[in-house]
């Protein structure tokens, strides 16, 4: 009924103090405090559902400092960032993709949010993209992995979509280019999938660096998030995802995730929801990356973001990046303290 959960708590919230217009018109001191009151629930729900609550932030021993805005978005055609990746190719350089509606383009952006040039990728098309990976392979190559993975129309598709593109070399008139005069990226790898289990909802991918398995952690407003497995086997038949896990995080809801990365030296996944972010580490002396699905989750504050989607780590894994699914939003980094 609702695109948002915020819509449905605006909603429930004004037919429980809604009176006659001229009720409203005559008693100025209840229409202010009927601001004040939507004003606080949106501010404290963010995107959580009605009745959800953010997690408890532990101020004595936290992984990360306080967040900081290092920039804003300066592009205004990226109005929904709804993935984000750090090259590890070139230096203080990040990807960020728009949601469905949007052709199958790239952007490249400064840490600070300067548009650093567009780019459309070659046999691809954005059906619902919502969250893009950076794989370094073997021989010191970057690409840049695609989820085609968003799932909440009334028909939900049965067979989805990963794309796996060269990361482009980004010149300094690139920046130039636009949606109407895009630089053209190599063409697209493309893995389609299914799950085991029938359609899910997904708004996060995580490519494993060393490995380079793919990660899709499914979103969920009732239950944990779904973790499932994929090889990099582009260009064959469509494949099942393998579940390998689930995960939930210190949140109500527990399962509603919408991005997330793995650090370059593979000990570390960072994984977000509309209300913070969530740390686990992989074990000393793990025999299986998947054990990493078993650690409890470190809260880290990401601000008060509008409509938060992405995140991504840095090429050392010391800084996270965070942007939101609005135009010209901050791009929000929080520093490492402790590991």
């Amino acid at each position: 009924m609702f695109e948002h959960p915020r819509e449905a708590l605006r909603y429930n919230s004004l037919k429980q103090f809604s009176m006659p217009k001229k009720t409203i018109t005559k008693n100025a001191a209840l229409v202010i405090f009927l601001g004040v009151f939507l004003t606080a629930a949106t501010a404290c729900f963010r995107f959580g559902i009605s009745g959800g609550t953010p997690p408890s932030f532990d101020r004595e021993s936290p992984n990360f400092g306080p967040p900081t805005i290092a920039g804003r978005i300066q592009s205004d055609e990226i109005a929904e960032s709804s993935g984000l990746a750090v090259s590890r190719c070139q230096d203080d350089l990040l990807w960020t993709h728009n949601d469905s509606g949007d052709g199958p383009y790239i952007f490249a952006m400064d840490r600070q949010g300067k548009h650093r040039g567009t780019w459309k990728v070659g046999n691809a098309e954005n059906t619902d993209w919502e969250d893009i990976a950076l794989y370094k392979d073997p021989a010191g190559k970057c690409f840049l992995i695609i989820g085609d993975t968003g799932n909440s129309k009334k028909e939900p598709r049965t067979v989805l979509r990963i794309y796996r593109v060269a990361e482009p070399a980004v010149a300094n008139d690139d920046s130039e280019s636009s949606r109407k005069h895009p630089l053209p990226a190599a063409p697209a790898e493309l893995l389609t999938f299914s799950y085991p289990d029938g359609p899910q909802d997904a708004e996060s991918l995580l490519v494993e660096p060393r490995s380079g398995n793919i990660y899709i952690l499914t979103k969920n407003q009732n239950k944990p998030s779904g973790v499932y497995l994929l090889k990099q086997v582009f260009g064959t038949a469509t494949v099942e995802a393998v579940r390998v896990s689930e995960l939930t995080v210190p949140a109500v809801p527990n399962g509603l995730l919408t991005g997330g990365d793995i650090s370059a030296d593979g000990r570390h996944v960072v994984i977000c929801d509309y209300f913070a972010a969530y740390e686990l580490p992989l074990p000393k002396g793990a025999a299986n990356f998947d054990e990493v699905w078993k650690q409890k989750p470190a809260t880290i504050d990401l601000g008060d973001r509008e409509q938060g989607e992405a995140i991504a780590y840095s090429a050392d894994g010391n800084t996270l990046f965070a942007t939101s699914e609005k135009k010209n939003e901050p791009i929000v980094t929080v520093q490492r303290i402790s590991r």
